[in-house]
């Protein structure tokens, strides 16, 4: 049995990208403009695929499996890209399920489920499903462009969490291939229906033996270690194999990652939201009053109860969003909390709900909201949290709020502890990023135990990466001595998993390679994470051992400290752009024709990032990939205006073509 990642050997990414094609994979790109624009995700992780395959049809996954196995090419599934723990790069093939494989198969009003394909975003499973009175529970920030496959491999979350569930809690069934080629539809199943499909002695029957047997073997363990709270979603969810859990290998499957299988559809629940909902504001006088105050509030039938820190706050400088915070209760952290049922009940509940926070220390001002207008620009102050977090205040070049500031990066982006556990933790855990020299702007589901924090690591030097690696790892035995998940809800990915030892210990993390092992003996789905790990300090984005091409500009890019390759990496993947044109907002109107990657402000900031390492983009200013990916940019700012980390792709677009033809004819614009 094979236990190493396949190994890539002699194969270039031409001759890999040749054999997909020939091997009816659907689209398939090998290109260097492809191979940069999928280097990364929302992470602090950079790897080159070999070629990455966007898939139509079902044949097409099935196929390009064969392909890989064939030629020891490992894969790496791939939703939208928006995941910060490095689980959606890989170094071998990638597979974007979002262009294509995104249909809507099968939808039940009466049953209230749903069937995917992996990848359909989700407010386009909540557009259809509306049209019924109902929705999908599990709801990230990113939902205008996350898709339920990514969803399934890392157990999102999101706000509403605290009433209708994570993604393993809405997942009915799944259909899966291995990496072996092997098809299996699972979902929860009765001591009949085991001994049926171990009975009829096929692959099916023989894994579903394999882990039937891993959970009797283990029992103690999957009882007293996993599923302990409801955000401990590090490591793999083996505790759905417990039989007092109806033995559900597809929710066992949820949150893997990618390493188990790929899945080829989903059946999901559906739920019927409330006719009406409210919001509370509650202010108190610094982020570690709010968490004190929330196991109180939960004695209270919430829908969400999320946490915003002033740290967070004052780094805003659009006008719209900063007027929105301007009208929040004087306080230096806020709980927003809602609540949902009958239009007629919501004001006494509300009320009752302000005057339980206005018990707690440190409280400072309430406010219901009652205006729908309002309760949405509040809430988007929290869901443009993940961009809003990547510059703070106080950089070398720019006083703060001035648009500039360090850069902040994930890295301990969304770790939980259970809520009566989260006003010591945030407070041990702000002591610790004092102790490191450290800052970073909280926020996070506040209901849940899990934080969400960007911190101001430096990568750019072999001391600052030295003390990335200390932190993460203090974190990890912080949050462990709390009880708590290193992952909350984000998944593991090369950011925790070599960390996963600290939480967990070495018989469960000797569980967790007998599970993948069962699955993926080859080792060939996104190796590397939950078990095998790649380090936490390596593949970085952003890595002292790097010297980037010497490109000077002519903007002067003030709030960049004049550097192109830090302007290029303001995007930090969180997707934004990706947004297709019935969901609002400007940004950005080439993606929104062509729904593909390359013309996204995302796509188009890879390549230029890349453009500055000189590696896969290896002709700076003259490189024609950048400029193809340039082209049908419009240059009209939406994304100065929309995105939540401010990327100017206009303003680089300028400065790109300035070099490009600087010397040379220019050829003239389309309608001179």
């Amino acid at each position: 049995m094979t236990r190493t990642a396949p190994g890539r050997g002699s194969l270039d990414a031409a001759a890999v990208a040749a054999a997909l094609a020939r091997g009816d994979c659907g689209e398939v790109a090998g290109d260097a403009g492809r191979r940069a624009q999928y280097s990364a995700d929302a992470s602090n992780y950079r790897r080159i695929p070999l070629a990455v395959v966007f898939p139509r049809e079902r044949r097409h996954v099935l196929n390009a499996l064969a392909v890989c196995r064939r030629l020891g090419v490992p894969v790496t599934s791939r939703g939208a890209g928006t995941s910060t723990s490095g689980q959606a790069v890989g170094a071998g093939v990638v597979l974007d399920f979002s262009r294509h494989f995104n249909r809507l198969l099968a939808l039940d009003p009466g049953a209230g489920t749903a069937t995917v394909q992996p990848g359909i975003v989700l407010d386009d499973l909540q557009k259809a499903a509306s049209a019924h009175g109902l929705l999908f529970g599990a709801d990230p920030s990113t939902h205008s462009r996350c898709t339920l496959g990514g969803m399934i491999g890392n157990n999102a979350c999101g706000s509403h969490s605290l009433a209708w569930g994570r993604t393993a809690d809405n997942v009915l069934e799944l259909e899966v291939v291995t990496y072996r080629g092997t098809v299996v539809r699972l979902g929860e199943m009765s001591r009949r229906e085991i001994d049926e499909a171990v009975a009829a002695g096929d692959d099916r029957g023989r894994l579903i033996a394999s882990l039937h047997r891993l959970a009797q073997d283990n029992l103690a363990a999957l009882r007293t270690k996993l599923g302990q709270f409801p955000r401990q979603v590090s490591g793999y969810a083996l505790e759905h194999l417990l039989p007092e859990r109806r033995f559900n290998p597809a929710r066992a499957l949820v949150g893997s990652e990618g390493t188990l299988a790929v899945v080829l559809s989903a059946t999901v629940r559906l739920v019927s939201p409330p006719p009406a909902r409210a919001l509370v504001v509650l202010g108190f006088q610094d982020a570690g009053a709010a968490a004190d105050a929330v196991p109180a509030l939960l004695g209270h039938p919430l829908l969400a109860l999320e946490g915003l820190d002033q740290a967070l706050t004052d780094i805003v400088t659009r006008p719209e969003t900063r007027a929105a915070i301007d009208s929040l209760p004087a306080a230096r952290a806020w709980l927003f909390a809602e609540l949902g049922g009958e239009a007629d009940e919501l004001p006494l509940r509300a009320a009752e709900l302000a005057e339980t926070a206005r018990q707690a220390t440190g409280c400072t001002g309430t406010e219901v909201v009652t205006d729908p207008a309002r309760a949405r620009r509040l809430w988007r102050i929290r869901e443009d949290g993940a961009g809003l977090a990547t510059r703070l205040p106080g950089g070398t070049s720019q006083p703060p709020g001035a648009g500039g500031g360090s850069e902040a990066w994930p890295g301990w982006e969304d770790a939980a502890v259970p809520p009566d556990r989260l006003g010591s933790y945030l407070r041990q855990f702000i002591q610790l990023l004092e102790r490191h020299d450290l800052r970073g702007a909280v926020y996070g589901h506040f209901g849940e135990g899990c934080l969400h924090v960007r911190i101001d690591f430096d990568f750019t030097t072999e001391q600052g990466t030295a003390v990335f690696r200390a932190f993460v790892t203090d974190a990890a035995e912080l949050v462990t001595a709390h009880g708590g998940s290193l992952s909350g809800e984000h998944g593991d990915g090369q950011a925790r998993s070599e960390l996963l030892p600290l939480m967990y210990g070495p018989e469960v993390i000797a569980l967790f390679e007998e599970f993948k092992n069962l699955w993926d003996p080859d080792n060939g789905l996104n190796p590397g994470m939950i078990v095998r790990p790649l380090p936490v300090d390596g593949n970085l984005r952003v890595s002292p051992h790097r010297t980037p091409l010497p490109l000077t500009t002519v903007f002067p890019l003030h709030s960049d400290d004049g550097d192109f390759a830090k302007a290029a990496r303001r995007c930090v993947g969180v997707g934004k752009c990706r947004t297709a044109a019935h969901r609002g907002d400007v940004m950005c109107p080439s993606y929104r024709v062509t729904l593909d990657e390359k013309d996204s402000t995302r796509g188009r900031a890879r390549l230029l990032y890349e453009m500055t390492q000189g590696e896969v983009i290896t002709d700076g200013w003259r490189s024609t990939e950048v400029r193809d990916a340039l082209d049908l940019c419009l240059s009209c700012k939406g994304c100065s205006a929309d995105c939540p980390v401010e990327v100017d792709m206009a303003t680089y677009k300028s400065e790109f073509l300035y070099h490009h033809y600087k010397g040379r004819v220019r050829p003239a614009s389309p309608g001179s």
